[in-house]
C-alpha cells in the first residue's frame, strides 16, 4: 500500500483550504484504514485493479511499502515510484560516439609573424621549445619568423561512459574507408572501359569474352568445392564457405601450458603473443607452436616489412608502387635499386682508394681470424639463445653533455668539504666562477694542500730509505719515529749525497783517488745520518711519547663517554632543531676504540643491566 508523505507545508496549505469548522484536516477514521486495507489485500490478490502512477503505469501491489512511500520532502502528489528510478538532474552527461580527439594541425589559420609565447623553433602557440617534435633547426622561427609551423588543435575533454572507453572503433573516421571504396570503384570502371573499347575495335569476341566470364564462375565453384578442410562448412547453392569457431583437432592456446606466470592469453583477441614453452626448457623446434610474436619476427616476415618500407619510400619519392597490387614489380624495384646502391658504393670506394691509395690494407683478413680473439662478450644458452651480449648504444638526448663552463674541468657538485659543494678542478665553492687550477686549490683548500705535501714528504723519505737499504748492513730506521721536519732535512741530506754521488761517479773516470775518497765521504755522511735518528730515537723514548696501549684504550673510553653523552643530549632535544651529521669524517674505527665500544655498550638482554 502507498501511503503519501506529505511536507508540512503542503499540510498548511491543504488545511487553509479547508472547512473553516473543522479548522484542520480530516484524519481517516477506522473505517477508512480497514477500506485501505482491504484495498491492499484485494490488489496483492489480484482481484481489484492495481494502483497508477502519474506516468499512467501500473505498480505492482507486491512491493514494499518502504519502497513504494515516496518520503516527504519528494513533494509526491500520487502513488509514483519516480523516487526509487534514476533522477535526471543527477545523471552524468557523456560525450557521443561522434565527438573525438581532433587529429593533426589547424591549418585553418595562416601564421606569418613569430607571436610572443610561441615555439622558439617552429612558431607553434600550443608548445614550447623543449617540447617541439619537429626537428631542430639552425636558426629558430623566433630569430627568422619564416615557415611558421601551424597550432595543433586545442583537444576537447571528453566524458566517455564504460561502453565507449573500450569501443574498438571509437574515434574512427568512415571517410578512410570511403576512399578505398573508391579506388576500388575507378579500378572496375577502368576494367569495363578496357573491355569496350576491345569489343569495339574487335580484337575480342563477344564469345571470348563470355568464355572468360565463364570459366573465371567455374574456377571459382571448383576452389569451392575443393575446400574441404576440417572445421569449414561448404554451400554450394551460395558458392560460400562458413568457417567455424574453430577446429576441433586444434588444442587451444590458453592449454598448452596451465601455468598461471606463462605466457599471457588475452580472451578478447583470442591471442597469446609469448611463447607457452620457453620456461619448460623445451626446444622451439620440438613443439608446434611458440606465440605469434615468433611468426612475426621469423620467415619471410621481415623481408615484407623490408618490402613494404621500401614501397613507402618510392611513394613518397613519387613512384606509384604498391606492396599487394603490385608484388612484382615492387621486388624488381626493389632489386634493381639494391644493385645501383652497391654498384654506387663500389664506385665511391674505389675513387677514394685511386686518389689516396691503400687498397693493400683493405686485403687483409679482419683482426677477428688474425688474433683468433675479439674484446665483444657474448654469452650463449645450450640452445645457441644469446644471454649476455655487447650492450646497447647509448642514445644521447638533444641536450648539452659534457660541457665545461668557464675553464673548468669537472662539474659544479663533484667537490664536497666542510658542508660545501664545489668544483674538483679547483676546489672553488663559488658557482659558475672562473677555474684556477692547483692554485685556487690552495687557496680555496689549504688543509687538504698541507696534509698532501706532508704526506708526500713523509713518503719521499721513506722512499729514500728503501732506496739506501740494499748498500748498508746496519739496521733500518722505520718512518714513524722520525718526525716531517727532521724527514725533510733527511731529504736535503740524500739530494746532496746523490749529487755528491753523480759527481764522484763522472769523476772516477779521471782518476781512481778521487773516487775512493767520494766513497769515504758517503760513508761517513751515512754514519752521521744514522746516529741522528737513534739520538732521536732514544729522546722520544725518554720522554714517553710513545703511547702505551693502556694510554690508547683511556683515550677510546673517554672518547666513548663523550659520544654516548653527545647522543643522549640530541635525542633529549627536539627532532626538528637536531643539526646533521656532514660534518662529522668517516673512517675505520681503531682496535681500542672498538674495544672501548663494546665495553661501554648497553645490553639490554642482561637482566642486571638496570641495576648498574
Amino acid at each position: 500500500m502507498a501511503t503519501l508523505n506529505l511536507p508540512v507545508s503542503e499540510i498548511i496549505r491543504s488545511r487553509d483550504t479547508s472547512s473553516v469548522e473543522d479548522g484542520e484536516p480530516k484524519k481517516k477514521s477506522r473505517e477508512d484504514w480497514r477500506k485501505a486495507k482491504e484495498l491492499e489485500e484485494a490488489r496483492k490478490a489480484g482481484t481489484a485493479p492495481a494502483a497508477v502512477d502519474e506516468e499512467g503505469k501500473d505498480i505492482n501491489p507486491h512491493i514494499p511499502q518502504y519502497i513504494s512511500s515516496a518520503p516527504w520532502y519528494f513533494g509526491a502528489k500520487g502513488p509514483t515510484l519516480k523516487h526509487q528510478r534514476p533522477q535526471p538532474e543527477r545523471e552524468k552527461q557523456f560525450n557521443r560516439l561522434d565527438e573525438w580527439y581532433k587529429r593533426g594541425v589547424d591549418t585553418s589559420k595562416v601564421v606569418t609573424k613569430f607571436r610572443k609565447g610561441a615555439c622558439e623553433n617552429c612558431g607553434a602557440m600550443t608548445h614550447k621549445r623543449k617540447d617541439c617534435m619537429e626537428r631542430p633547426r639552425k636558426v629558430g622561427a623566433r630569430f627568422t619568423g619564416a615557415q611558421i609551423a601551424p597550432d595543433e588543435f586545442m583537444q576537447p575533454e571528453l566524458a566517455v561512459d564504460y561502453d565507449g572507453k573500450r569501443d574498438r572503433w571509437n574515434g574512427y573516421d568512415p571517410s578512410e574507408h570511403k576512399a578505398i571504396i573508391e579506388e576500388y570503384q575507378k579500378i572496375e570502371e577502368a576494367k569495363r572501359e578496357l573491355k569496350a573499347e576491345k569489343l569495339k575495335s574487335g580484337e575480342v569476341e563477344d564469345e571470348a569474352v563470355t568464355e572468360e566470364v565463364g570459366q573465371s564462375a567455374d574456377d571459382e565453384d571448383k576452389y569451392v568445392d575443393e575446400v574441404d578442410m576440417p572445421g569449414t562448412k561448404v554451400d554450394s547453392k551460395q558458392r560460400i564457405t562458413v568457417r567455424n569457431l574453430r577446429i576441433r583437432e586444434d588444442t587451444a592456446k590458453y592449454l598448452r601450458n596451465l601455468d598461471p606466470n606463462s605466457a599471457y592469453y588475452d580472451p578478447k583477441t583470442r591471442s597469446m603473443r609469448d611463447n607457452p614453452y620457453k620456461n619448460t626448457g623445451d626446444k622451439e623446434a620440438d613443439v608446434d607452436y611458440a606465440g605469434e610474436n615468433f611468426v612475426r619476427f621469423t620467415g619471410d616476415t621481415t623481408k615484407h616489412a623490408a618490402a613494404q618500407l621500401f614501397a613507402w619510400e618510392a611513394y613518397e619519392k613519387g613512384v606509384d608502387v604498391h606492396l599487394l597490387a603490385e608484388p612484382t614489380k615492387l621486388q624488381m624495384l626493389q632489386r634493381e635499386y639494391e644493385r645501383r646502391k652497391e654498384e654506387f658504393k663500389g664506385h665511391v670506394q674505389e675513387s677514394v682508394l685511386q686518389c689516396y691509395g691503400g687498397e693493400e690494407h683493405l686485403q687483409a683478413p679482419p683482426k677477428t681470424l688474425l688474433l683468433a680473439q675479439t674484446e665483444e662478450y657474448v654469452e650463449y644458452s645450450r640452445y645457441g639463445k644469446v644471454i649476455k651480449g655487447q650492450e646497447k648504444q647509448v642514445i644521447r638526448s638533444k641536450y648539452e653533455e659534457d660541457v665545461y663552463m668557464n675553464n673548468h674541468s669537472s662539474v659544479w657538485g663533484s667537490f664536497w668539504h666542510n658542508g660545501s659543494w664545489g668544483y674538483e678542478c679547483c676546489h672553488s665553492f663559488v658557482k659558475n666562477s672562473y677555474c684556477t687550477g692547483e692554485a685556487g686549490r690552495a687557496i680555496n683548500t689549504p688543509d687538504i694542500a698541507t696534509s698532501s705535501t706532508s704526506a708526500t714528504g713523509e713518503s719521499s723519505w721513506a722512499a729514500s730509505r728503501l732506496a739506501e737499504a740494499p748498500s748498508t748492513s746496519q739496521q733500518e730506521i722505520p718512518s714513524e719515529n722520525i718526525p716531517t721536519a727532521k724527514a725533510s732535512k733527511l731529504n736535503k741530506h740524500e739530494e746532496s749525497s746523490s749529487s755528491s754521488s753523480s759527481s764522484s761517479s763522472s769523476s772516477s773516470s779521471s782518476s781512481e783517488d778521487d773516487s775512493e775518497e767520494e766513497r769515504r765521504k758517503k760513508k761517513k755522511k751515512r754514519k752521521r745520518m744514522k746516529k741522528r735518528a737513534q739520538k732521536e730515537k732514544r729522546k722520544l723514548k725518554k720522554k714517553g711519547k710513545q703511547d702505551d696501549p693502556d694510554d690508547k684504550l683511556k683515550k677510546a673510553l673517554k672518547k666513548e663517554d663523550q659520544m654516548q653523552a653527545d647522543a643522549d643530549r640530541l635525542l633529549a632535544t627536539d627532532e626538528r632543531k637536531r643539526p646533521y651529521n656532514s660534518m662529522y669524517e668517516a673512517k675505520a674505527p681503531t682496535t681500542e676504540e672498538m674495544e672501548a665500544y663494546l665495553m661501554k655498550r648497553k645490553r639490554d638482554e642482561d637482566p642486571m643491566a638496570q641495576f648498574m
